[in-house]
């Protein structure tokens, strides 16, 4: 069955890209309502559906708009949606991104464990993948797979040595979620700062919110080895969430918020 939120939680924090002060709210919601954002800060609260159709940019982070209204870097809180298998809520914000946090979705799945679920009276819309799936650009791809679960297999590759190639396979459980996945963190690399800042992008961006690496080292302490690869599994499961709670075994290879979505596109296309 669908389950929805006990009760309502709040966080306020700054968002990663844009450096806005932002509160958020996540209020429980009816059956079949799905995830909707709902934008506080303009006149009559419009609202986003988190749906895969809705996105419009991937450049970093995810982007969602509808009827003209946006919200950006959705990604860390739809993957911890995912994580604890909520189906219908309200995201209320008073600004277009939601909060870094601490760079991961640790934070909002504990949000969520915080107010607690509820069992609706309404069946669950699983998106069960029955045949193969895949987007690639020649050098990097994302296929999904039939698979009793859900599973996802990632190779993230990276030019720089301290980071190079970095391989995880997770089941991903309730349990999985919250010890391997959710704590990883967004990553970055010093000598990209401040081109990203002067395209306007990770102006809310800290030691305390990214893991930051140069040609020495790590800059912070790292939480697992492979923390990219982890944090790489944690946005897949955040951009599928937009076509549907997913049961099936996705493989990917250096892919980003373009091919996952462009995957959870597909998939929400088929299924309609």
């Amino acid at each position: 069955m669908q389950e929805t939120l006990k009760r309502k939680v709040a966080y306020e924090g700054v968002g990663l890209h844009s450096g806005k002060k932002v509160s958020i709210i996540l209020k429980p919601a009816s059956e079949n309502t799905g995830i909707v954002f709902i934008r506080s800060d303009i006149e009559g609260s419009p609202k986003i559906r988190a749906m895969a159709k809705n996105v419009t940019a991937t450049a970093r982070a995810t982007t969602l708009e509808e009827n003209g209204v946006r919200v950006f870097t959705v990604e860390h809180l739809m993957s911890a949606l995912h994580g604890q298998k909520i189906d219908n809520c309200e995201v209320v914000m008073d600004a277009e991104e939601p909060p870094v946090a601490d760079g991961s979705a640790r934070v909002f799945f504990e949000l969520l464990k915080e107010a607690g679920k509820m069992k609706q009276n309404a069946p669950r819309k699983e998106i069960v993948i029955d045949k193969v799936y895949r987007i690639d650009d020649g050098e990097k791809f994302i296929i999904a797979l039939p698979y009793d679960g859900f599973r996802i297999s990632f190779t993230s590759v990276n030019p720089h040595p301290l980071v190079g190639v970095q391989y995880s396979d997770f089941e991903i459980t309730d349990e999985i979620y919250e010890k391997e996945i959710a704590g990883a963190r967004t990553i970055a690399y010093e000598k990209e700062v401040e081109t990203l800042h002067q395209m306007g992008l990770g102006l809310g961006g800290t030691l305390e919110n990214v893991i930051v690496y140069n040609d020495n080292g790590w800059m912070n302490e790292l939480r697992y080895r492979d923390e990219l690869v982890r944090h790489k599994i944690l946005d897949v499961i955040g951009d599928l969430r937009l076509a549907g709670i997913v049961k099936g075994h996705i493989i990917a290879a250096a892919s980003g918020h373009s091919l996952n979505t462009k995957l959870a596109k597909l998939i929400e296309k088929n299924i309609e």
